[in-house]
């Protein structure tokens, strides 16, 4: 057995049953380890982005890691951008990153890169393997650093002579690793600030919005009159009928402050405290009130459910409110980002994983969808956009008996359409729905928050090329329809509305594009 059987073996045997690749030469050992291993799940991806992404969306959906196989440093490079989005989704993840053999490295071959500076900026753990006999210890000891609590990045830098050079046997897991109880005192003092009767609120985000922690969490705003609150941006939350309702913490600073207006007390519960997305002149970044008191009950890599019920324990019982079951009303009229969320809010189906990257479109989704039967809600936890298709194919992979709805930004799918060949190749339950408003719209927002008007009075050439999506049109019928995903165009709401519902219930993966007028900027639609 050489190194490259040994690490995927190991990986097996440490529950790691996919493996979302883009290889190059120096990972040819690792894919002949991975034909011996037909457990595991190979999955082809044309871009690195893709892979990474569809790792992060498989660990959010199943809490295990997949695999990546990534070729050198610019292969690990290329898939940077949404390694960040699962680090900030605290995202158990291994990389596999193969690089030059040993003797061959002092060389400076064309790919030769620093991949472990690389790998540190979004890696919680990285190892280099330079002796093959050690191979499946470091693949056994990357699987439980990934999975040790909140979830992490782990990275495994494996030179080709590592691969193909003699190795012992595969490494048996290592014990995993528990989140850490909260101790009493704390939980104590979270329940004496909510019981003071001043204005106080929970934010939640990690653990903190899955079903069971929502729920203890409820019964404590129940009881105490705290309000419910939660992250912005969310690695995943349980929503929908029969669940607690949750008010997600505006973007814009201006209005996140509105939301925390008055508070004395903000009790963070897998959250960290709330600062601004992007800094603004003269705004202070923190955005909690100066004289609130802000307070962690139970912080990353701490059990958040156990001291959420704790907390609940402490306090008078209460009945935690949930989302009453109710429809949207199916759209009729022109086809806006409104009318789109109706659609989806009349349809959407039950058990249903949404992938959100629709952006300044998506403004209306969350309202829409709140009474629809439950289902699960993935978003850019890192702002790094492209995330969106990627993210779909892993959740799909992870949940192959559940529908996943994509919606998805015309300028951020541009980012990773890709993924949409591994949709079809895969034959992925996945219904893509493009906002296509050929605008980079929350950048239009941006620009008029941040430069004044008479600056750029007869001056915006710059603004109109660089923000504007058109000259030429994107048309994502024909880029899907040439990586084998069947399209609709729709024109009006009640056409998406029957093409949707189309798509839902055929099997397999399908592309909606959906024109719809920017929310800033000037209105382009064709």
């Amino acid at each position: 057995m050489n190194g490259a059987e040994a690490v995927v073996a190991t990986l097996l045997t440490c529950g790691v049953e996919v493996c979302f690749a883009n290889p190059g030469t120096s990972e040819m050992h690792l894919v002949a380890a991975l034909d011996h291993q037909p457990a595991v799940r190979a999955v082809p991806c044309l871009f690195e982005g893709v892979a990474t992404g569809a790792a992060d969306g498989y660990g959010r959906m199943t809490g295990r890691p997949a695999a990546t196989l990534l070729h050198l440093g610019p292969g690990l490079g290329n898939g940077l951008a949404n390694l960040h989005n699962a680090r900030r989704a605290a995202t158990p993840l291994v990389n596999l990153v193969g690089d030059h053999a040993t003797h061959h490295k002092p060389f400076d071959a064309p790919l030769e890169s620093d991949i472990d500076a690389l790998a540190g900026t979004v890696s919680g753990w990285v190892r280099r393997c330079t002796d093959a006999r050690a191979a499946g210890m470091h693949a056994a000891a990357a699987v439980a650093a990934a999975t040790a609590p909140p979830g992490q990045v782990a990275t495994l830098i494996l030179p080709a002579d590592t691969s193909w050079s003699p190795a012992a046997s595969p490494a048996p897991p290592l014990p995993s690793q528990a989140p850490t109880p909260v101790a009493d005192d704390t939980v104590a003092a979270v329940a004496a600030a909510l019981r003071s009767g001043e204005p106080a609120a929970i934010l939640l985000g990690g653990p903190a919005t899955r079903a069971p922690s929502l729920r203890a969490a409820a019964r404590v705003a129940a009881a105490t009159g705290a309000r419910l609150l939660c992250e912005t941006f969310l690695a995943r939350l349980e929503r929908g009928a029969g669940l607690p309702a949750v008010e997600r913490l505006g973007y814009l600073p201006e209005g996140a402050r509105a939301q925390l207006h008055g508070l004395r007390h903000l009790v963070l519960v897998g959250a960290r405290s709330p600062v601004s997305f992007f800094a603004y002149p003269e705004t202070p970044s923190l955005l909690a009130p100066r004289d609130c008191d802000v307070g962690s009950l139970a912080g990353p890599g701490e059990d958040v459910i156990s001291a959420l019920t704790h907390l609940a324990e402490m306090l008078p019982p209460a009945i935690a409110a949930t989302a009453a079951r109710a429809r949207a009303e199916p759209p009729a009229g022109e086809l806006t980002g409104e009318t789109v969320a109706a659609a989806v809010g009349a349809l959407l189906p039950e058990a249903a994983i949404v992938v959100d990257e629709a952006n300044t479109s998506g403004l209306w989704l969350p309202a829409a969808t709140g009474g629809a039967p439950p289902h699960d809600w993935l978003t850019l936890t890192g702002g790094a956009i492209g995330q969106g298709l990627p993210l779909a194919v892993g959740a799909a992979i992870a949940c192959p008996d559940r529908p996943v709805v994509c919606l998805e930004a015309d300028g951020s799918a541009m980012y990773t359409p890709q993924a949409l060949w591994t949709m079809a190749r895969e034959c992925l339950d996945i219904t893509v729905v493009v906002h296509a408003n050929r605008s980079y719209s929350v950048l239009e927002m941006e620009y008029d928050r941040l430069v004044l008007p008479q600056d750029t009075e007869g001056h915006r050439r710059a603004r109109r090329d660089l923000l504007d999506l058109s000259r030429p049109d994107l048309d994502f019928t024909e880029l899907a329809r040439g990586m084998g995903v069947p399209v609709f165009r729709s024109a009006d709401a009640a056409e998406f509305t029957a093409q949707f519902a189309k798509a839902l219930a055929e099997p397999g993966p399908h592309l909606i594009e959906a024109p719809v007028p920017p929310l800033f900027g000037p209105r382009r639609i064709s």
